[in-house]
């Protein structure tokens, strides 16, 4: 489209700083901008305009340390050549929630996948789980600002088995019922593990939610060890704490299918994507994403290290 990613549009946000720094704090904004190629995204993340931008490409990259690698690095890059933050997000209100989008097999059509109801293929929601959880840690230890979507601090699964009867998406009419649309990541979250709507409130959820969302709710997993919203507030305590600067240095010998870096505080963070396990570095363990047994690092696992 001819008005599409404009280089005038940054004359506007410009004038847009100057209001945001009016206040006292000033206030930060971010960019969502789906642009080509992905370079012009940091130009909206600019300190004289938004100041920061989501992170597309971090959130369409497949569980793959390779690919993973890379636009990690060239992320990073691109952000301190804006003079920006880099950021990162694993889920959002318009795609497949992480924990089931990460355990489709590569090259997967979302849409089909959820006209199917979720059973072409069907997902084991316990090993999309623990990658969720070691995906998660991966994101919170690199350098910038991470978003968390509502929900994925439950380990909240798609619902991809919606009855068509019940969608809300727009996308679903205005595509002549071909695209189920993106209410599978936006069924409400459970707070309590009964009631007509797990709490979400007296008149019921907008969506209807699964009764399996019973075993995700706030109320299940309070005070819980070892729970996926206990290790969420755990690692965003650590993360206050340990996060400092922008540099990340890569471990020249991690092995294939394994992301070791380390952080200018001192700390490591290791995530085994390999699919097997692998041998534990040497280091005190300040946080891991699922159990550790034998001096080995499971797969689909992440640990942060001293």
């Amino acid at each position: 489209h001819p008005f599409y990613d404009r280089d005038e549009v940054h004359e506007i946000y410009r004038d847009w700083r100057k209001i945001l720094d009016s206040y006292r704090p000033p206030r930060m904004a971010v960019a969502e901008a789906w642009v080509n190629p992905s370079s012009r995204r940091a130009l909206y993340a600019r300190p004289d305009e938004l100041g920061q931008a989501f992170n597309f490409e971090y959130l369409q990259g497949g569980w793959d340390a390779e690919e993973l690698r890379q636009i990690i690095t060239d992320s990073l890059d691109t952000a301190r050549a804006a003079g920006a933050s880099a950021t990162w997000v694993l889920s959002n209100h318009d795609v497949v929630r992480h924990t089931s989008r990460l355990m489709l097999p590569p090259g997967t059509d979302d849409n089909a996948w959820l006209l199917s109801g979720g059973h072409a293929p069907a997902v084991d929601e316990a090993a999309g789980l623990r990658r969720a959880r070691a995906a998660t840690l991966l994101m919170l230890a690199l350098p910038g600002s991470s978003y968390v979507y509502q929900g994925e601090e439950l380990g909240l699964p798609e619902v991809a088995d919606l009855p068509f009867e019940v969608l809300q998406d727009p996308i679903w009419e205005q595509t002549g019922r071909v695209r189920k649309g993106r209410d599978g990541c936006r069924v409400p979250l459970p707070w309590t593990t009964t009631g007509p709507s797990y709490g979400f409130g007296a008149g019921g959820s907008w969506l209807p939610q699964p009764s399996g969302f019973a075993a995700y709710a706030v109320e299940a997993q309070d005070g819980v060890e070892g729970s996926t919203l206990e290790l969420y507030r755990r690692a965003l305590r650590l993360r206050r704490k340990l996060l400092e600067g922008e540099d990340l240095t890569w471990a020249p010998d991690a092995p294939p299918g394994v992301l070791h870096f380390a952080r200018s505080a001192g700390w490591r963070c290791v995530a085994n994507l390999s699919g097997t396990p692998v041998q534990l570095p040497p280091g005190e363990v300040l946080l891991a994403s699922g159990p550790l047994e034998g001096g080995l690092l499971g797969a689909d696992t992440t640990v942060w290290l001293a």
